[in-house]
């Protein structure tokens, strides 16, 4: 498999992979140290099928995947760029899709909102002809203050205009971190992106119940996978993230034919979905 990336990211370890198929990934990477991975999949497992990207992987043909987001996604709190989600995500993909030629490219910008990703939809999303794209937003709007009805809004255009190119879109919601948590409509703002997901025919990876289930039920402190700023993730919790989201990409992709159907067209913003 080529993965084009800013630096590649580490194999993981013969160990991992036979803690996976036991149903936990342990730790993250050999270099990571920290608590297992454990398989997520009742939360993680995408709703639809991925069917571009279905097809991709079928045929043999080249896989382009956009990570589009703000700092989570560039990788801020990691030791180096190696650790950000996104590479650790194509580790993943080496090992769950063998042999399948995919692109992986980082457009994390620091500190960006919806609002600016938007912005630059045409020249660092679109521009690429990407197949799947995983738009990690949410966090900046909310310590920005910006309402709900404005990410409601700038999201719906930006998934409609991704759908009707024919790409696969997967929403990221916020981390679970204290300065998430401290902001009055957090709850809410989690709770949008998953009904956008759902009126935009659009995946959810739920970031925040994934993160809040380490610390409430696998009894995870959260300066474990938070940095000494209260926001940012850091090398074990973007392993962790990368690797979850590799394998839903993969169980998404490679479902049973009989379920890969193409999906209906993208539907208004606010309308519920059948």
């Amino acid at each position: 498999m080529k993965v084009s990336l800013s630096l590649r990211a580490s194999a993981l370890g013969l160990a991992a992979v036979l803690a996976s198929s036991l149903g936990f990934i342990a730790p993250a990477s050999a270099s990571d140290g920290g608590p297992p991975c454990r398989s997520q999949s009742d939360l993680t497992r995408f709703a639809d099928p991925l069917v571009r990207t279905a097809d991709k992987i079928a045929r043999r043909q080249p896989l382009t995947i956009v990570a589009l987001g703000s700092s989570s996604t560039a990788g801020a709190g990691a030791s180096s760029a190696d650790a950000s989600y996104p590479n650790r995500m194509a580790a993943r993909l080496q090992q769950t899709l063998p042999g399948q030629p995919i692109r992986v490219l980082n457009r994390g910008v620091n500190g960006e909102d919806v609002q600016e990703m938007l912005a630059r939809f045409e020249a660092t999303v679109m521009a690429e002809k990407p197949d799947l794209v995983l738009w990690q937003t949410g966090t900046n709007a909310l310590l920005r203050g910006l309402s709900l009805d404005e990410v409601r809004g700038l999201v719906t255009e930006g998934v409609t205009r991704l759908r009707a190119a024919g790409v696969d879109v997967v929403l990221i919601d916020p981390q679970y971190a204290p300065s998430v948590l401290a902001k009055p409509q957090a709850a809410e703002m989690v709770a949008l992106l998953a009904t956008m997901a759902r009126a935009g025919h659009a995946d959810l990876f739920p970031r925040f119940a994934v993160m809040k289930r380490w610390h409430e039920t696998e009894n995870i402190p959260v300066d474990v996978f938070v940095g000494p700023d209260g926001l940012h993730m850091n090398d074990w919790s973007y392993a962790c993230f990368g690797r979850l989201m590799a394998d839903a990409i993969s169980e998404a992709a490679t479902r049973p034919a009989t379920t890969v159907t193409a999906g209906p067209p993208v539907r208004p913003a606010g309308r519920p979905a059948p």
